[in-house]
């Protein structure tokens, strides 16, 4: 997977560089996982395995949402983004539209 490997020699990277990257790539693999474990509960026919699946899909999801509030802690745009676009109402395109100004207001 290209996400594990840098695409710049480690040591001209700061750590913080570094610390993003794994956060980033922990993120991507979270929610590999959670897809992984959802496809795997449609498609079983044993209830009880389902359920299994299913409750390790939610328990990725608790550690993608632990990695992405380190991101926006540690990334000042990121959380910015994170703040403009999360948990908003209505619709998600219009609200970018609104944000950027591309509304024709």
């Amino acid at each position: 997977m290209s996400s594990e490997t840098l695409h710049v020699a480690r040591e001209k990277l700061s750590r913080k560089t570094l610390e993003m990257h794994y956060a980033i790539t922990s993120l991507m693999e979270e929610f590999e996982a959670v897809d992984w474990y959802r496809q795997r509960a449609d498609d079983t026919q044993d209830k009880e395995l389902k359920a299994i699946l299913l409750h390790n899909a939610r328990e990725e999801l608790e550690h993608a949402a632990m990695i992405l509030e380190w991101i926006r802690r540690n990334d000042e745009d990121a959380g910015e983004q994170l703040k403009e676009y999360l948990f908003k109402d209505g619709s998600i395109t219009g609200h970018e539209e609104d944000a950027t100004g591309k509304n024709g207001g």
